[in-house]
């Protein structure tokens, strides 16, 4: 081995040497001098605070315990004229020396006692509303942010201050606003050789969480669960402020890897939870309980989107699919979805429903795959050319036993009861026995073609769905930002009927779609039988279901006989059929409002052929209501009669749309504050007419209720064997009833 030259020894010394002596002077006069430093970086910290927050820190003492340690105690900090935000009697935190030299801050330990964090919202005053405010910046541009660098920034930050050691003891966060309260004091959490453990007392006691897993937050490597003591996560503050019940036996969050290239943020991780339980009106009326759920996700955060990618995997219980979701946010607002299962087995994808959301398919068994696929994008700026589609392709799908509901019930007569706002009404028998069913071929051609044109135009030649129309309705919602149009066809209106509530829940609209794919694809029922159940089930009026009952309520004749016109208004009656007698003026003609309608379903059928064209609004003029009605009919005002018309709509799905009179929506400004641009003189006067409005509904309302049940109590006669004790306890019935729902009207007046 090859000695090294004494010479080039002595030279490295005299350069070492001196360098060394440079750093010890430089490190002395630096320690010496840290206590004055400190000083002043705190002094520095608390002007900056109170010039860009308004915010009041003090400090008892700070000071240096160690070589890298500094202890801090009786911290407070104050938000100007709002409540106490933080409290903390003793904090020390010691940094990495390491890091420090290369400029970057890595907290080694913490330490932590005693410490209070106070989150309050009173009437809308906030005393943390400082974190949301935008610092100035003289050099900024209008140049957008660049996503990717805030996510990867965040990310970098955030880990890189969690310190390698923690120890915590006896310190609570609480949140407090006018409808909610939470409080969570961390007795004790730490974070030792990489793993961390806390035990977390909720409310004063009501429940105890715990944090515990591994944490390596600089190699970005985090495995954490949360669970309770002897029951389930609640939290009862998101059911107060959202509606929303939601609890769960363990929550699962795993980071794998996090990476910036090429102007986008990668995250890599994975989440799951198990017996997740949830319940909002908006989705379901019942518990949704997951018992497994998970999802394996490559988070992308590029300059102006954020996405989950394509190789994300979601898993429910034996249930797994690709999702893509996207959402670009500049220059326009962009929103694309995907979701792809493969092929599985059709029995493994049913298992795997949550319990709970399809209450009507439980206990079904299936055999057979199943794939199913669906494409989603709509561009903001442009909603009419959106994107859509969805399916479901099989092989060698067939049911071996229905569940809780046989679906095959509707090929042969049976009982169809009602409901009206979760209330079962008098039970119908569908079938001959039943002398107001009415067979498909003595139903008059001409309605049976304008509900179709109305309701569903390829009924015959679609598989349940009409793609087009729920396109249209998806634009439409978006445009209008509310539920205006349903966009089902005669098959789910049939299914939402026959077999489910009328509730509009996003489990029950899910359910009616795979209810109708297992029909029509399983050729449960033929076109012809499912028409003929439709028309005798849905309601047409008030407590007038089927056909057969409304061709003879509204026009004394059977079915058969209705006429084009007839047909017609039987059609636009379908997506509101408790309006029904409001279209009538008490001459018993139409109101001019339904011309309209009458000329676009016309014109329609006669493009199909089924009617031949017609200058004169195909029959609007010749529709007349039977006369015992129309004597009792209580004159209105167009406006009012278009409003009553569009009241408790029970099949609003249909697939043409209802035009309203638009909206005056308030402005941003008045939306925050609650400003209104009216003086209070004006304010007052809009809100008596509004009453005065409202009165005059309900009276028009009472007025048409009067006329319906003195057409029925006079309907009533000795017909069918029935005696005159028979009729005189029916008409007192109808009478009673009638007193009763005359009282609920009532009630309703301001």
């Amino acid at each position: 081995m090859k000695r090294l030259n004494p010479k080039y020894i002595r030279i490295a010394a005299y350069i070492l040497v001196p360098l060394i002596l440079i750093l010890l002077v430089g490190g002395y006069v630096a320690y010496s001098k840290r206590g004055a430093l400190l000083e002043k970086a705190i002094d520095k910290a608390k002007l900056k605070a109170k010039r860009d927050y308004n915010l009041d820190v003090k400090i008892g003492s700070a000071q240096f315990t160690g070589l890298s340690t500094v202890a801090f105690s009786n911290i407070s900090i104050v938000p100007d004229g709002r409540d106490s935000l933080l409290d903390i009697k003793n904090f020390s935190v010691s940094i990495r020396i390491m890091p420090l030299l290369l400029g970057e801050v890595k907290l080694s330990d913490v330490v932590l006692q005693d410490g209070f964090i106070s989150l309050v919202n009173k009437n809308g005053v906030k005393n943390f509303d400082f974190l949301f405010k935008k610092k100035k910046d003289s050099t900024a541009t209008d140049t957008k942010a660049d996503l990717s660098n805030i996510a990867d920034n965040l990310i970098n930050e955030v880990l890189y201050k969690i310190p390698d050691n923690l120890s915590l003891n006896n310190f609570m966060i609480s949140f407090k606003s006018d409808s909610a309260q939470l409080k969570l004091l961390a007795q004790t959490a730490q974070i030792k050789d990489g793993q961390l453990n806390s035990t977390i007392k909720v409310n004063d006691g009501e429940a105890t969480w715990h944090f515990a897993g591994k944490m390596h937050p600089s190699d970005k490597d985090i495995d954490v669960m949360l669970y309770a003591d002897g029951k389930k996560v609640e939290l009862p503050i998101i059911e107060k402020k959202f509606n929303l019940k939601l609890n769960f036996d363990t929550l699962q969050t795993k980071l794998t890897k996090e990476d910036h290239s090429s102007g986008e943020t990668t995250i890599s991780g994975s989440w799951s939870v198990k017996n997740l339980l949830i319940h909002h009106p908006g989705i379901s009326s019942t518990d949704i309980v997951f018992p497994e759920a998970a999802i394996d996700a490559d988070v992308k955060v590029g300059t102006n989107y954020v996405s989950i990618d394509s190789t994300s995997l979601i898993h429910v219980k034996k249930l797994t699919a690709h999702p893509f979701i996207k959402y670009t946010l500049n220059p326009v607002k962009i929103y694309e979805l995907k979701l792809n299962t493969g092929w599985l087995n059709a029995a493994d994808m049913f298992d795997s429903f949550p319990s709970g959301m399809f209450d009507a398919l439980d206990g079904i068994q299936v055999a057979g795959k199943l794939n199913y696929h669906m494409n989603f994008y709509m561009d903001a700026s442009k909603p009419d050319d959106l994107i859509f589609d969805s399916g479901m392709d099989k092989d060698n799908f067939k049911i071996l036993k229905f569940g809780r509901t046989d679906l095959t019930k509707l090929n042969t007569p049976f009982i169809y009861t009602p409901y009206e706002k979760g209330k079962p009404m008098a039970p119908h028998l569908i079938g001959p026995d039943n002398s107001e069913f009415t067979p498909l071929q003595q139903i008059s051609p001409n309605l049976r073609n304008a509900v179709m044109t109305a309701e569903d135009p390829s009924f015959y030649t679609n598989h349940g769905f009409v793609m087009e129309a729920i396109r249209k309705s998806i634009a439409t919602d978006f445009k209008t930002k509310k539920y205006k149009r349903g966009g089902s066809g005669i098959s789910q209106q049939l299914v939402k009927n026959a077999f489910l509530s009328r509730e509009k829940t996003m489990a029950r609209k899910i359910e009616e779609i795979l209810i109708v794919w297992l029909i029509e694809n399983n050729r449960i029922m033929t076109k012809d039988r499912m028409l003929e159940v439709y028309f005798n089930i849905i309601e047409w009026g008030r407590n007038i279901y089927g056909i057969g009952e409304a061709s003879h309520y509204y026009f004394g004749k059977s079915p058969s006989e209705l006429s084009l016109g007839e047909s017609i208004y039987l059609a636009s009656i379908v997506p509101y059929p408790k309006g029904g007698l409001y279209a009538f003026q008490p001459d018993g003609t139409l109101r001019p409002g339904l011309h309209g309608y009458f000329n676009l379903i016309g014109k329609l059928m006669a493009m199909k052929g089924y009617t031949a064209r017609d200058t004169n609004a195909y029959g609007f003029y010749d529709v007349r209501l039977r006369e015992s009605l129309r004597r009792q009919i209580a004159p209105v005002d167009t406006a009012t009669a278009d409003s009553l018309m569009k009241q408790g709509g029970a099949d609003d799905d249909s697939i043409l749309p209802v035009v309203d009179e638009p909206v005056k929506r308030p402005n941003f400004f008045q939306r925050l504050f609650g400003k209104k641009d009216t003086t209070e003189e004006k304010a007052e006067e809009k809100l008596k007419q509004k009453e005065q409005t409202i009165k005059d509904q309900i009276k028009a309302q009472i007025e048409a209720l009067k006329a319906e049940y003195k057409a029925r109590i006079d309907a009533v006669d000795t017909t069918g064997g029935k005696t005159r004790k028979d009729v005189r306890q029916e008409k007192r019935r109808l009478k009673d009833e009638e007193r009763e729902k005359e009282k609920e009207l009532k009630d309703k007046m301001p």
